[in-house]
């Protein structure tokens, strides 16, 4: 369950050092008293506008729940080209993925687009890619550096043709130091962007002010192309006019301004910008407006005196946001990054939620939605069309957990060198849909792991996210370790075990698990064998998905097929046998 937290905010008002385990008789006090103030509230805790956000069954169609992947400094953008949403990421730090999808609520299919090279001044620390089409090329704007965070530059990649996921070529590093020529010396930089307003081109980013100095301010200048800054770059603001802009919101704090994205609407321009420490949990979102004629003048731009994006008690250390608009164009929708947990550290996981906008044309984001609520999906969203089909999925855990093998997907490798990584019950779930009687089968191979844990067959899934029971739906898994097939239930945080047998598991050899379900029973058998048979009504939709829980695993063969009879499989004995007119006879 959840370790309790303790924190004294008089001296740690980011919530960095947790008190509960030397303080044991507090937390039991608070517990009771917020458990004794719950218990006399009303269901509706005086709202008369309240309704359940938890439904049971499968998650309806048309709804989806956060966190939608794994990452940080997330970057979306409408394919102007084709009828679907470009996810620009960070791939491993060592090189840059574009994923394809067609809503805003799913990466999609990873496409990684470029790798670095072993060594050299771009090798490292591949931070917070950008994807603009300008100028008929696609041009990513990303930091790199030779793995010293103090040698941080700014490079692009061009592409060759009009195909995203096509062939680029790196250019760069852009001049972004002070002088006419920005290289006199060239200064450290971070999280470009571009702005188009007034009929012309500017580049923002997040830079030092001179050499090794690690303070952080905002900086803009004008761009001559897509490959070229021309002009001095120019201060935006101070990074430290507010308490909540700094590291920690105290005067003897530094200020720290990064992650610049702007938002366009109603004939108005702002800058939405992260401020404070990324990896403390009061990272936030101020907010610049573009009052003047001229944005590379300082004095065209007023800063917000409050943050437009904090922190919840549930959802914190939320920043580096990017805006896109439904498929319909009739929607808003906010991508933004959340930390993982409340130590300090990179750990963040993807959110999407809707957003307005004002009047005025200035974005009004609420507050962070929490993980596990249920959401309308954006308007004009369609359903997964066609059957099922092994090629695409969508995955969530962290990026660096999965495999794209020849014969298959493995799941939970954990590589040489991972970035800033955390275990979720790694799953993929595929691509359309599935019919009500079906048998799934997959071979798998646990790589002579004798202790390994759960691997296995999710089956009926809907509402998937990140974590490891965030699912509602069943799970057909092989435990190696105790040598046993289990079926178990989640209700999207929680697990429930309906069914469990004993068998054999010989990790050097691969396992064939086969999951069918008719009606409301379900038969798993092993290796041919018929180990459990349970009824449950809890799920009657869903699709297939693949499943492991702190195991690394590698699944092939992997097929779907419907039952046609409404007997489905014959068992004979405990061996699970296809009926005469089944297709797999």
């Amino acid at each position: 369950g959840t370790q309790p937290q303790l924190f004294d905010l008089t001296i740690d008002p980011s919530e960095t050092k947790n008190l509960a385990a030397s303080n044991p008789e507090i937390v039991q006090r608070m517990h009771t008293a917020v458990v004794q103030w719950n218990e006399q509230l009303p269901r509706d805790a005086g709202d008369p506008n309240w309704t359940p956000t938890t439904v049971a069954g499968a998650l309806p169609a048309g709804k989806f729940v956060n966190p939608v992947g794994e990452g940080a400094d997330p970057w979306v953008i409408r394919d102007p080209n084709a009828s679907r949403y470009l996810w620009c990421m960070s791939e491993g730090n060592r090189g840059i993925a574009i994923h394809s999808s067609s809503t805003v609520t799913s990466m999609g299919q990873k496409h990684v687009v470029w790798t670095a090279p072993d060594t050299g001044p771009y090798s490292q620390q591949v931070w917070a890619p950008e994807l603009h089409f300008l100028d008929e090329h696609w041009y990513i704007y990303f930091a790199a550096s030779d793995g010293k965070n103090e040698n941080h530059l700014t490079y692009v990649l061009k592409s060759a043709t009009r195909d995203p996921l096509g062939q680029y070529e790196l250019h760069g590093p852009l001049a972004t130091g002070d002088g006419v020529d920005r290289l006199t010396p060239n200064e450290w930089s971070i999280d470009m962007t571009v702005l188009k307003t007034g009929g012309k081109r500017y580049a923002l980013w997040s830079g030092w002010d001179q050499l090794g100095s690690d303070r952080q301010y905002l900086y803009i200048a004008s761009m001559e192309s897509p490959l070229k800054l021309v002009g001095p770059r120019i201060k935006l603001c101070e990074n430290d006019d507010y308490l909540w802009e700094r590291l920690e919101p105290e005067l003897g704090q530094r200020g720290l301004n990064e992650g610049p994205q702007v938002f366009q609407a109603k004939g108005r321009t702002s800058v939405v910008y992260s401020c404070g420490a990324s990896w403390l949990p009061t990272y936030k979102l101020g907010l610049l407006e573009l009052i003047g004629d001229d944005p590379l003048n300082p004095d065209s731009w007023v800063k917000r005196p409050k943050p437009v994006f904090s922190a919840t008690p549930t959802v914190y250390g939320v920043g580096h946001s990017s805006f896109v608009k439904s498929i319909d164009n009739r929607q808003w929708w906010h991508i933004f990054h959340a930390k993982r947990d409340r130590q300090a550290g990179w750990r963040r996981a993807i959110f999407v939620q809707p957003m307005r906008v004002g009047k005025r044309g200035f974005p009004l984001f609420g507050e962070p939605v929490d993980a596990g609520v249920i959401l309308e999906s954006p308007s004009g969203s369609k359903p997964s069309a066609g059957s099922f089909s092994s090629q695409k999925f969508d995955y969530f855990g962290h990026h660096q957990l999965i495999e794209s093998l020849p014969t298959g997907i493995g799941l939970g490798r954990v590589p040489e060198s991972p970035v800033n990584e955390f275990r979720s019950g790694e799953k993929v779930v595929f691509s359309g849909s599935v019919p009500r009687d079906f048998v799934a089968h997959a071979m798998i191979g646990f790589l002579g792991v004798d202790q390994a844990r759960d691997a296995g067959i999710l089956f009926r899934t809907t509402g998937p996210s990140v974590g490891y029971d965030a699912q509602r739906g069943y799970f057909a898994g092989l435990i190696p370790r105790t040598n046993l097939v289990i079926l178990g239930i989640t209700d999207g945080s929680s697990w429930n075990e309906l069914a469990r047998a004993k068998t054999s598991i010989d990790v050097n050899k691969q396992q064939k698990l086969a999951v069918q379900v008719v009606g409301n029973t379900v038969t798993i058998s092993h290796n041919g064998e018929q180990k459990i048979q349970h009824t449950d009504p809890t799920y009657s939709r869903g699709r297939i998905g693949l499943r492991v829980v702190d195991t690394h695993a590698r699944f092939s063969n992997i097929s779907v097929s419907p039952v046609q009879n409404e007997s489905g499989f014959k068992a004979t004995g405990r061996q699970a046998k296809p009926a005469a007119n089944s297709p797999n006879n």
